[in-house]
């Protein structure tokens, strides 16, 4: 110890020096070993914890008047709730337009028990039971007669012969027809049926049908589907928002860079709350997640896009508006790496978000002038309250509360926009929403072979989700589709999801 001190320079500059330099050391150490815990905690959280991002209304952190309130009805209804017994489940009935067989059930011997005499009918009890037919498949033959002239086969060299013109089919020359096509599409595309297990499912009925074939008839399906697809981005470069966001997709022949899927979607995805067109589209982008893909696909696009923190999206022409949800999302991690049962700052920026989620609740089924007006009045204020929380918040910036703050600090002009304009929402959940079906299907599937199959992948999804959004059955609408697209004269614009009229459905 004597030797350590007897170390030290007389100089008190240096002391100084030396002690501003070890106060430093230990801070930077204080900071890395914050930094460690968080991520140690982030690791057991994606390891065994929930994956919810769901942030029930904790008010009670700013102890308000009205969040106390709240507390003492939800208490008073859970007792309430205790007294009452649990209702019985009811099972719904199924539908009436399903078709129906009738089986009655009889006694033999009607007969009474006690005295001998004939029982008579007073009623009946019915219950039913559903019961499923695999599907049906058979064979349509074409049969065009041929017809000749009688007097030319004994006056002429040559006979004209008259025959019908081949009827139109999707493939021409092919045996598949719009059912079968539909049919397998739906399959892959909807319910994330892999073209290998479905080349096994039809082995069942005896039928041959190549995975390599069905990819052919994809293929061939997507470019007729072209010109619907050119019609519903024309629609959706006419709206006044658009909602944006990708995901990566392995595409075999083309390892050397990582592909992405970006989807790009109008409307609403509840068929019932449609106001402008419901419109779902991908666009495949071989080895590419620059600007210029979203830039290129929107061009000439000067509304507003609602879309993630992703710099790609500056380069278009639109006005950009940010995500709450990303936000929100930024601060549920940094909950997640406190020490556990503490309650911390990102608690208090989560409880500030809640009341802003709240707002948004209340006024869903209001008209979009109703909305921003009741923003301007209840959102706004808040808004200025979590801006300068945010900037009175000392944290340490690598920690994960200083990324979550540096984020919302950063998108701020962009996350404040939705307040602008009753067409805007609050987040990018749109968006998300439209990309999972994607995502679902990628894991089963998992990669395509080539960038044509991936482009014909994007087709299809479109035209998928955009008939889903809209209240369509995809199988019955592809079905159509491909059977009107077969025609030269096909009319596009009555195959859009909101103006299509299906026979028999």
């Amino acid at each position: 110890m004597t030797e350590e001190i007897d170390s030290l320079p007389n100089d008190i500059e240096q002391l100084k020096a030396m002690l501003l330099a070890e106060r430093e050391q230990s801070a930077q150490q204080a900071a890395r070993l914050i930094f460690l815990e968080e991520q140690f905690r982030l690791a057991q959280q994606q390891r065994f914890g929930a994956s919810s991002e769901s942030h029930p209304a904790q008010g009670d952190l700013f102890n308000e008047a009205e969040v106390a309130l709240d507390d003492a009805d939800d208490t008073e209804e859970a007792e309430n709730d205790t007294k009452i017994a649990k209702k019985k489940p009811v099972r719904k009935k199924l539908p009436s337009d399903l078709p129906r067989e009738t089986i009655i059930v009889d006694i033999e011997d009607k007969t009474c028990d006690c005295c001998g005499n004939a029982l008579h009918p007073m009623g009946d009890e019915r219950s039913e039971k559903l019961e499923f037919i695999p599907a049906q498949i058979k064979v349509v033959e074409h049969v065009r007669l041929k017809y000749s002239c009688r007097r030319c086969e004994k006056e002429n060299t040559s006979t004209k012969i008259t025959i019908a013109p081949v009827p139109s089919s999707p493939i021409p020359k092919g045996i598949a027809t719009a059912t079968l096509l539909s049919q397998i599409i739906t399959s892959k595309y909807q319910y994330a049926l892999p073209l290998y297990r479905q080349e096994s499912l039809f082995k069942q009925y005896a039928i041959a049908l190549s995975r390599k074939t069905m990819s052919d008839w994809m293929m061939k399906c997507s470019h007729l589907f072209e010109p619907l697809y050119q019609q519903l981005k024309n629609s959706l470069l006419a709206q006044p928002v658009i909602h944006a966001d990708e995901t990566p997709l392995n595409v075999i022949n083309d390892d050397k860079s990582k592909s992405y899927m970006w989807v790009y979607c109008a409307g609403t995805d509840s068929p019932t709350k449609r106001v402008i067109p419901n419109i779902v589209l991908y666009d495949y982008q071989l080895g590419s997640r620059a600007g210029a893909c979203t830039a290129n696909y929107l061009q000439g696009f000067t509304g507003y896009l609602q879309v993630d923190g992703y710099a790609a999206y500056e380069k278009t022409t639109a006005t950009l508006v940010g995500c709450w949800a990303h936000a929100r999302r930024k601060f549920i991690e940094a909950q997640k790496a406190q020490p556990k049962g503490k309650t911390g700052k990102a608690d208090m920026a989560l409880s500030m978000i809640q009341k802003l989620y709240r707002i948004e609740i209340s006024i869903k089924d209001k008209t979009h002038d109703e909305k921003h007006q009741i923003r301007q009045v209840q959102a706004k204020p808040l808004l200025d309250k979590f801006y300068a929380w945010l900037n009175k918040a000392n944290i340490v910036p690598k920690t994960a509360l200083g990324v979550a703050i540096t984020y919302s600090k950063n998108q701020w002009h962009k996350l404040i926009r939705y307040i602008d304009d009753g067409n805007l929402n609050i987040d990018n959940n749109r968006a998300e929403r439209a990309v999972k079906p994607f995502v679902i299907g990628r894991k089963n599937w998992l990669f395509c072979n080539t960038s044509n199959g991936a482009n014909a992948s994007s087709m299809l999804y479109s035209i998928i989700e955009t008939a889903k959004a809209n209240g369509l059955l995809p199988f019955d609408y592809i079905a159509h589709c491909l059977e009107q697209l077969s025609h030269k004269d096909c009319d596009i614009e009555q195959l859009l999801p909101w103006n299509v009229k299906i026979s028999g459905v």
